[in-house]
């Protein structure tokens, strides 16, 4: 009968353990090209440019779309740009998550159907280095998922101009 002698066990032990580690090491390295490929525009950077204008930079991921993460109230949360919106649009489970109150219901009119939502004022929305103050915004109960449409309430005080693949924000100086 052949014995196992502690020293090969061990060896045998370090060699399993390197691959899975380096099985995770590669889901993990995956998971996040796939997220930077749903959001190429994790944390905008901060952008001044040259007369003193706040602007931010985003690439289109890949269906198209202009997907950013910035701050609600001072909380981050995914942004998805919707100039075919009139309000930052905000699912009611973040919004719970943020602390952020319904307000007064009201109707409005979606690619779904009419639906009732709750108006809300947020103290401060940003993107990268543009931050406006007191923007009109909704609790939306019927959204799902986590992504918050950032509506004109917030676009319509910066210049859009799209590039081939990339968009550019800027919020003039004051």
């Amino acid at each position: 009968m052949k014995t196992v002698e502690p020293s090969n066990k061990i060896s045998k032990m370090m060699v399993s353990l390197a691959w899975i580690g380096f099985l995770a090491m590669l889901v993990i390295g995956f998971d996040r090209y796939l997220g930077h490929q749903e959001n190429p525009n994790e944390r905008p950077d901060v952008i001044y440019a040259s007369d003193g204008a706040a602007e931010v930079i985003l690439k289109q991921n890949r269906q198209g779309h202009y997907i950013a993460d910035g701050k609600l109230n001072g909380h981050w949360a995914t942004f998805v740009l919707d100039t075919g919106a009139t309000n930052i649009s905000i699912p009611a489970e973040v919004a719970d998550e943020m602390g952020i109150t319904e307000g007064r219901p009201e109707r409005t009119r979606t690619a779904n159907g009419d639906i009732v939502v709750y108006r809300v004022i947020l103290e401060s929305v940003s993107l990268g280095a543009i931050e406006l103050k007191n923007v009109t915004a909704h609790i939306n109960p019927h959204m799902n998922g986590k992504a918050v449409l950032l509506g004109m309430s917030f676009l319509k005080h910066v210049e859009m101009a799209q590039k081939g693949k990339q968009m550019t924000l800027r919020l003039k100086a004051k």
